[in-house]
């Protein structure tokens, strides 16, 4: 009973902090964890990202969605530092992070999983789990040969990993080969090989892509329960059933730009994020005086290709 009343706690205080906030693109938030500043990628004469402002409120759960192409997965690269930005910057913790190589963004609390999942698979799951682990003592070759130094550290980071295996319902595949674990089964591992590193902001890249029914309200439970333990969350996800249920706030990228922000709630039904998925507002549906109005150019435009055909 007290952990339901603490994830509604959590849940209710994020959505009181984005209450009555302006449903504009790059909105001040009142924390936020992560600060992007006008940061653009340009793939030869193509531009994938082109972020002029946006804020990440802390202890929330933000989904970050848009139409396929839409520089999503590039701008969850640029920050995470497994791609360079052109330009721009961004700060985590007030920390500038820009440059700063991927080891060093998890270190520093801020990870991500990918699209398609990296779990090493010719290695046990729980080899995977232990490599999650920063600032191994037995990463140092002199002292890897003196045990003492590191196998104390080591039974501690093996306890933790079992600990979120456990949490994940993995612990019975703890000594299988990660290669042999179902879509679902490696996502779950990869969010918690993510954990591994005590973070303060995760990123995941579509989490639920490929993942079977049975497993997907099993990864929401524990998107969820990230926000509960005091984590922020941002996501990609093109499920919008799935963003209404688990995310507290919306950015809504489009060609490589942050064209809205609001609640799961109403996002939907902006128009500029109407526009974004389905193209222009005259490929809405015409009203019957459009129609009409069509119809009428069109008997014009035939009579009067008729008329010069007679002439001819």
């Amino acid at each position: 009973m007290h952990a339901e009343t603490t994830a509604n706690d959590r849940k209710a205080a994020a959505t009181a902090v984005f209450k009555d906030m302006p449903r504009e693109p790059g909105v001040p938030k009142p924390d936020p964890i992560l600060v992007v500043d006008n940061v653009v990628r340009r793939f030869g004469g193509l531009t994938a990202v082109d972020v002029e402002h946006v804020e990440i409120q802390r202890g929330a759960i933000t989904a970050l969605i848009g139409p396929n192409g839409a520089g999503k997965t590039t701008f969850f690269n640029q920050l995470t530092g497994f791609d360079t930005a052109d330009s721009g910057s961004w700060t985590f913790n007030g920390r500038a992070m820009n440059g700063v190589p991927p080891h060093k963004v998890a270190r520093n609390g801020m990870v991500r999983t990918f699209q398609l999942t990296k779990a090493l698979s010719r290695l046990t799951v729980i080899e995977n789990m232990r490599l999650g682990a920063q600032r191994q003592k037995g990463e140092n070759f002199w002292r890897a040969l003196v045990p003492a130094f590191w196998t104390g550290q080591e039974d501690e980071i093996t306890e933790r990993a079992d600990d979120l295996l456990r949490r994940f319902k993995l612990d019975a595949k703890r000594e299988d080969f990660a290669g042999s674990l179902s879509g679902g089964q490696r996502k779950l591992l990869e969010m918690a090989r993510a954990l591994m590193v005590e973070p303060e902001l995760v990123m995941l890249d579509e989490p639920m892509a490929g993942v079977n029914p049975a497993l997907t309200q099993s990864l929401l439970g524990h998107v969820k329960d990230l926000r509960e333990q005091g984590m922020t969350v941002l996501f990609v996800e093109h499920d919008m059933d799935m963003v209404r249920d688990i995310s507290d706030w919306v950015i809504v990228m489009a060609q490589g730009t942050v064209i809205a922000e609001g609640p799961p709630s109403t996002i939907m039904s902006d128009e500029r994020v109407v526009d974004a998925y389905l193209g222009a507002h005259h490929d809405a549906p015409l009203s019957d005086s459009e129609l009409q109005a069509q119809l009428q150019d069109a008997e014009a435009e035939l009579e009067a290709e008729i008329e010069e055909e007679t002439q001819k």
